[in-house]
């Protein structure tokens, strides 16, 4: 009996290897089992037993890697010691390749962490470039028997296509079938016509040739997959496919050498024809809502441009162009790669590269999109095009999600028995038909193995969400990621934030009280004002109606939920709350209270402006318990009772950490709580929340911290968008509901004897596509229902 390799699972052919009592194919599989070994990750072969990939044996030569111009090319991002590299590996195809590739970081102390992308088989990993070279990470993931596949069409991020070869598979199956269906035809209708019993044997047997290349190349991802699955012990869907396939051209070899028959050649070709074709239009349909996911829906959050003469124009991500000159403030994520003119950059690339560390940049030096700006404010030159893929990329990163689980896990679950529950029917089916028509039986047997499909079950999930996803971000609703979704439709308690959520950032009516303020100061005042991302600082920088210069700001300082300070022309300015200018507050009052030197100059007193048709708005959540929260104090408590007489309750003057702890309290008496707040100032009490919902009024919103991120206009709405995520709930039920009518009245007529196979194999794809037409259908109405602007 010939032996199998302990790594990879291959046969011994060259040399054997026996090393800590296993027994291995090749040194680079010996290999690979000690460095997993000596790092306690022998786990690897729990999961999957013979999971691993053969290594490389050719010596890889990718010292072309290091050339400047090449690695600029290849890495996403390279800033200070770190740098971000997604490859492109074929090989990863099971849990085990995941699990090894996401624990990079254990075997080299100089990768910091690594993120597989299954679908796309790509691995994204940080790494210190100081301590280890690219082409060394290559040759090192090549050594583990995962190398990666580098050309030019990698290296330009350039979108998938859909595979030729399936075109081509596809192709061959409808030329072996439509030729296989002329060659049957004549021994169909020929009754006992002398001319066909004497050229059937040529028939039949050009009929086995032309199926010949359908079984064995057109079926070929089938049976590749059938046996991955098996390797690894797991069951999938493709096992029964291919257990169909290989009973029906059993059955017809058999049928034709012993002449009991013309056999089932052409049906399966046909079988094999209809099912690529249902492929086809599965990949088409997911390639689509990935590409109008990552490029069609971008968010809906603006960036403040900035032309050469200083003047400010807040325009959308989407309409930033090279070439534009935008304003980053305190905080703010930079959506783009871009070249510092004006300012001192101070860089937190945590979001990028998952470490906490700040980079200094001097006007000239270039900043990576993703990049996080602590201090004053940047002006910058934009050199790339938005990578809204790359953005979409970084905020559905690991280390931001909130690890729960959805309709996914019940699909897979369901896919999971699915496969044991149609091989044991067709077992039984199969024995029963035995004794009573054998003919019957490998028909019954076949059609059973391949219409009894939970693609159209797989399928529920993904095409509704993604419609959903498409038709929220159409109306300026971006939503994270599909499990948001299902978030948003179990909410109960919804919590909003007051100023620059229910109120206007800009039609707030200010007054000032105090000395009256010099053009000296007010220019500088002004220049300190565009520094920070607050609702009541931008209002009051749009109210200064004084020209808009920009001066050195020095030594800026921000304290989250008091004000912020900074150096601008020899004087010390202080802008924020009352305590931290020193004065004693006014208890019915929202106002930005100003010093400078250390002298107290002036405040200016808001009265808010609520957002209009509100009222309306609240009167419609009646579901919901609603909360207010707000950093400023109670003066407007009464007005805010009587324009939401359903409150639950309203806590102010509290503090970012304040409003954390409130959404915790709610949480803790087992509500799913949904946060509205400004992106980056309530950043904790959003990431907290089960929904953190963004509120992007003319500003630059984007966070790691957000599930979802909103235009400002669309927040009087918000029971629509609501009301939508439940829909797509109810419609995904509904799409179960459809993939198990048409199993079990399939599988009913298939066990009855009464189903031919080929006519199972037409059934197959239209179960898919009838659910993919159902979903695009109901959800187009659950949208045009709430919406006026479509897909």
């Amino acid at each position: 009996m010939s032996e199998n390799c302990f790594h990879c699972g291959q046969g011994i052919e060259k040399e054997r290897i026996l090393f800590d009592e296993k027994t291995f194919c090749c040194n680079g599989c010996k290999s690979v089992y000690e460095i997993l070994n000596i790092n306690n990750l022998t786990n690897f072969y729990e999961l999957n037993k013979r999971a691993g990939i053969r290594p490389d044996e050719s010596s890889s030569q990718f010292e072309y890697l290091d050339t400047p111009e090449i690695f600029e090319k290849i890495t996403d991002f390279s800033e200070g010691k770190t740098s971000l590299v997604t490859f492109k590996i074929p090989v990863i195809h099971c849990s085990s390749c995941i699990w090894l590739m996401e624990s990079l970081h254990t075997l080299n102390e100089h990768i910091n962490y690594s993120q597989v992308n299954f679908t796309r088989k790509t691995l994204q990993i940080s790494f210190n470039h100081n301590d280890l070279k690219l082409s060394e990470l290559a040759n090192f993931l090549t050594n583990l028997g995962y190398k990666p596949v580098i050309s030019l069409e990698t290296a330009d991020k350039n979108v998938d296509h859909l595979d030729k070869s399936l075109l081509i598979k596809f192709a061959i199956a409808g030329f072996a079938f439509g030729n296989g269906m002329f060659l049957a035809f004549p021994e169909y209708v020929g009754g006992e016509d002398y001319w066909m019993e004497h050229y059937k044997g040529l028939f039949r047997t050009l009929m086995f040739l032309l199926a010949c290349p359908v079984v064995f190349y057109s079926a070929s991802d089938y049976y590749k997959s059938a046996w991955y699955g098996l390797k690894n012990k797991i069951v999938n869907i493709d096992v029964p496919i291919v257990l169909g396939i290989l009973v029906l051209f059993g059955r017809s070899i058999y049928e034709v050498v012993t002449d009991y028959g013309p056999g089932y050649f052409d049906t399966l070709c046909g079988l094999l024809f209809f099912m690529l074709m249902g492929k086809i239009f599965q990949k088409r349909t997911y390639s689509a809502l990935s590409y109008d996911r990552d490029y069609k829906s971008f968010y809906p959050i603006a960036v403040t441009k900035v032309d050469f003469e200083g003047k400010q124009d807040n325009i959308l991500l989407s309409e930033i162009k090279v070439g534009d000159r935008i304003l980053v403030r305190n905080q703010e994520i930079i959506p783009v790669d871009a070249i510092l003119i004006n300012g001192e950059g101070n860089i937190d690339n945590s979001f990028i590269t998952g470490e906490s560390e700040s980079i200094s940049k001097q006007p000239g030096d270039k900043i990576f999109a993703g990049g996080k700006q602590i201090g004053s404010s940047l002006e910058l030159e934009v050199i790339k095009d938005v990578d809204q893929s790359y953005l979409t990329q970084l905020w559905n990163k690991e280390a931001f999600k909130k690890h729960e689980t959805g309709l996914d896990t019940l699909t897979n679950n369901v896919s999971k028995y699915f496969t044991f529950i149609i091989l044991g029917i067709a077992l039984v089916s199969g024995i029963y038909w035995a004794f009573i028509d054998l003919k019957i039986m490998f028909q019954v047997i076949s059609a059973i193995l391949i219409i009894a499909c939970p693609c159209a079950l797989a399928l529920s999930a993904p095409f509704t969400f993604g419609h959903i996803m498409r038709i929220l971000g159409r109306n300026k609703f971006y939503v994270k990621d599909t499990l948001t979704i299902e978030k948003i439709a179990k909410l109960d308690t919804i919590v909003f934030d007051k100023t620059g959520t229910i109120t206007h950032r800009k039609k707030s009516n200010i007054r000032y009280e105090g000395h009256e303020i010099n053009e000296f100061d007010e220019l500088n005042i002004k220049t300190l004002l565009k520094n920070s991302n607050h609702p009541l600082s931008k209002s009051l920088y749009e109210f200064i109606e004084v020209a808009d210069n920009y001066f050195p700001v020095e030594h800026f300082r921000e304290i989250s939920g008091k004000g912020y300070e900074a150096s601008i022309r020899g004087s010390v300015y202080k802008i924020g709350s009352a305590r931290y200018n020193d004065q004693e507050p006014k208890n019915l009052e929202t106002a930005v209270y100003i010093s400078r030197n250390g002298e107290f100059l002036g405040k200016f007193i808001f009265k808010n402006e609520y957002r209009p048709k509100l009222k309306e708005l609240f009167t419609k959540l009646t579901n919901y318990k609603i909360f207010i929260l707000s950093g400023d104090n109670s003066s407007e408590e009464s007005q805010l009772k009587e324009l939401i007489p359903n409150y639950k309750g309203m806590a102010f003057n509290q503090s970012p950490e304040d409003k954390l702890n409130y959404i915790k309290g709610l949480q803790d008496q087992n509500m799913k709580v949904a946060m509205l707040g400004d992106g980056l100032n309530d950043a904790g009490a959003l990431k907290q929340s089960n929904v953190g919902i963004a509120i992007a009024d003319d500003t630059n919103s984007f966070t790691p911290s957000s599930d979802v991120i909103m235009n400002g206009d669309k927040v009087v709405t918000l029971n629509d968008y609501l009301n939508v995520c439940k829909g797509s709930i109810t419609i995904v039920k509904m799409t179960f509901i459809i993939s198990f009518l048409y199993n079990i009245v399939g599988l009913s007529y298939a066990v009855t004897g009464h189903m031919h196979p080929l006519f199972a194999a037409i059934l197959m794809p239209i179960s898919s596509i009838t659910v993919v037409t159902f979903t695009t259908l109901s959800t187009w109405i659950l949208g045009r229902k709430y919406f006026k602007k479509q897909a």
